[in-house]
């Protein structure tokens, strides 16, 4: 009998769909983390809309108001759904940071700064954080596993996981931040515009494709929710035996 003739045993099947498991639920939590498809519409919009305006007729006024309204718009609808809003919020303070700087200086381009220092700073938190033995990451997606910091002193293997996909996410924003900062100096606001567009969507993927990678290999979360629960069952239970125990020595 050969290798592909042997069948499966329960332990196979059951380790395989273990992993199916892991596969799906870390999918689902990074899909709630970072809003999914939603989300990446959200944040790209406006700034396309920017661009696209400011290409047509070059007038920042003109770009900066449908930036802003856009970036409303998707906030009402979200309200008015009952959906979390802080995907749809976060594209709200960034369109009006930009829009702030860009009227300061007069310079269009200048509607991209903040989106570009916060990526930096960004970056560099994911790096640090994860030097410092707290991956970013992790801070980020343990709450979404109901895990919180238990991967930090009770599951080695997750840490590991983190700081990988830590490491990952700030080199990938370290690269996008080398190709447009010195973009932003050389290029016209039409062009770094475009190129900035074109930049929000695919470096994101690959940070959170290889996250995926990364948590779905690791050990499962520690579910420290389910765990006081179960605590709390417990001492209901003791006290109520407690109880029994008592009433039974009284009669």
């Amino acid at each position: 009998m050969t290798s592909l003739d042997k069948p499966t045993s329960d332990t196979d099947r059951t380790t395989d769909q273990q992993e199916a498991d892991a596969k799906a639920v870390t999918e689902a939590a990074l899909f709630e983390a970072f809003g999914g498809i939603r989300g990446m519409v959200e944040t790209v919009l406006p700034g396309l809309l920017f661009v696209t305006i400011f290409t047509i007729d070059k007038n920042l006024t003109n770009s900066a108001i449908a930036a802003v309204v856009v970036s409303l718009v998707l906030v009402a609808v979200r309200l008015i759904r009952k959906d979390t809003v802080k995907h749809a919020f976060s594209g709200v303070f960034g369109v009006a940071f930009g829009v702030v700087f860009a009227k300061m200086t007069g310079n269009a381009k200048d509607f991209y700064l903040p989106g570009m220092i916060y990526t930096l700073g960004l970056a560099l938190a994911y790096l640090i954080t994860t030097v410092a033995g707290l991956p970013l990451i992790g801070l980020i997606l343990g709450p979404v596993f109901k895990e919180n910091l238990s991967w930090r002193t009770r599951n080695p293997g997750r840490k590991k996981a983190y700081a990988k996909a830590s490491y990952a996410w700030g080199l990938i924003l370290l690269a996008k931040c080398a190709i447009l900062f010195p973009l932003y100096w050389w290029a016209d606001t039409t062009q770094f515009g475009w190129v900035l567009i074109a930049l929000k969507i695919p470096p994101f993927l690959l940070a959170v494709y290889l996250t995926w990678v990364f948590l779905a290999k690791a050990p499962p979360p520690i579910d420290v929710f389910a765990e006081m629960e179960a605590e709390e069952q417990a001492e209901k239970a003791r006290k109520a035996a407690a109880a029994e125990a008592a009433r039974g020595q009284d009669f």
